[in-house]
């Protein structure tokens, strides 16, 4: 018998018999430095974590306890692979908060957004095929997007989002070449990373350039409740429902723990999802849809929106001060809710290779190259506001300006550091990201 059954190598003697998708699976640069960046000495401006401080956790308890004491067999049974129905109904009460008009039976329950994103992009991706993205753009998305050798084409932003025309110059340039687009994916509110917001009209730009091009679109949306002064915007989903499918998330607006998000979807749509998920995990966890079903019921979760936009305004204002006091030399957006600002640094900084001397100097941060599939966001980088305390923001950003300082004395002395990798189109690695930064 061979003692190398799958053509591999010493270390793995599997290393053949991957699939040829698996051999671009690479662990993220970044992953060991945030096992250093989660020590409690260290600063992290890194992850999306929710403040869950902020959650009433005795009533939460009270009413987790009171399900399994009453309905436990239920919640600990297998589910319906599309979701529960009273979870369901209730997902189409917060969506009409967006404006949103779906039945139940348009929703598609799955284990977080980031198990939508993927239903999807099986669903509609082959090898090849174009996913038009923002420019930056969240990570796990790209994450998902490479796994299924999708080619991946960045779309410019600016302080207002995506831009219209050139989301129209690209799907023109790129349906003159031959190339066929599957949908565009957006982040369109307190976008993730750059933390700026769609305005309306853009947004009815946007979906009339993908309708008269008969391109999906593929809306994001786990921040759209978390505006600072209580206002929402519209979702995209609102404006035209045949024409867009919606993520959404409890994990920002309740716990991420709960693993629980849902896709909504056009009916033919919704039944490839379906399909797709009972062959991917059965169902999605009935004790998390049920948890949530009975918080839903019994508490005031638009009132704990509330107190999260209020605790989520007061560290992105700590985040924003304490910029303008230690990185005056950089620039960066201003937020109207979500989790996150975008700082650009000056020339000749590169925050992928600064980020080892910044954890050194006991602070963390996402660098701009993880938010791109083509070597871009060398100049960038993501600081996130939601999780540390109004002063433990205002010491990490200020040991943060140390760094740079530091740095730009070393690009005064040596010149900038040299260019990226080129990476365009399905870029060969696939780095996923670890829990605490998406």
């Amino acid at each position: 018998m061979s003692s190398n059954p799958g053509g591999g190598t010493r270390l793995d003697p599997w290393f053949g018999a991957y699939a040829r998708r698996t051999h671009g699976l690479r662990v993220s640069e970044t992953r060991a430095l945030f096992s250093v960046a989660s020590r409690p000495e260290v600063v992290s401006l890194a992850g999306g974590m929710p403040f869950l401080d902020a959650l009433p956790m005795d009533l939460i308890a009270k009413v987790t306890a009171d399900l399994l004491a009453t309905e436990g067999t239920v919640a600990l049974q297998y589910g319906n692979g599309q979701g529960h129905p009273t979870l369901r109904g209730q997902i189409s009460q917060v969506m009409a908060e967006e404006s949103i008009q779906a039945h139940p039976d348009d929703v598609v329950v799955t284990t977080g957004s980031q198990q939508a994103l993927d239903l999807v992009t099986r669903v509609f991706v082959d090898p090849g095929d174009v996913v038009l993205v923002e420019a930056p753009s969240y990570v796990g998305a790209l994450s998902v997007f490479k796994s299924y050798e999708a080619w991946i084409e960045h779309v410019p932003m600016d302080e207002s989002g995506l831009i219209p025309e050139a989301l129209a110059e690209a799907v023109k340039r790129l349906s003159r070449a031959g190339r066929r687009i599957k949908f565009l994916y957006t982040c369109p509110t307190y976008h993730n990373p750059a933390g700026v917001t769609l305005p309306v009209e853009r947004r009815v730009e946007v979906l009339d350039i993908c309708q008269r091009a008969g391109i999906l679109l593929v809306e994001d949306n786990p921040y759209g409740l978390l505006g600072f002064d209580g206002r929402i915007t519209p979702a995209i989903r609102s404006l035209h429902a045949e024409g867009v499918v919606y993520l959404g998330s409890f994990s920002k607006t309740l716990a991420p723990g709960y693993r629980t998000g849902w896709v909504t979807a056009p009916h033919a749509v919704r039944e490839k999802l379906v399909l797709a998920s009972e062959a991917s995990i059965l169902c999605p966890s009935h004790a998390s849809q049920l948890s949530i079903a009975a918080y839903l019921e019994n508490c005031d979760w638009l009132g704990q929106i509330g107190v999260y936009r209020q605790v989520y305004r007061e560290r992105c204002d700590a985040m924003l001060s304490a910029l303008a006091e230690f990185l005056p030399e950089c620039s960066w957006t201003k937020p109207a809710g979500g989790f996150y600002t975008w700082v650009s640094v000056p020339e000749g900084v590169n925050t992928k290779t600064m980020l080892p001397r910044a954890t050194t100097a006991l602070v963390a941060y996402v660098s701009g190259t993880a938010f791109y599939a083509d070597g871009q966001g060398e100049r960038q980088m993501r600081l996130s506001f939601c999780y540390p305390t109004p002063e433990r923001i205002r010491e990490g950003v200020r040991r943060l300006g140390g760094v740079l300082t530091k740095e730009l004395e070393l690009v005064a002395l040596f010149g900038p550091h040299g260019p990226g990798p080129d990476v365009t189109g399905p870029a060969a690695d696939v780095t996923g990201p670890a829990p605490d930064v998406a």
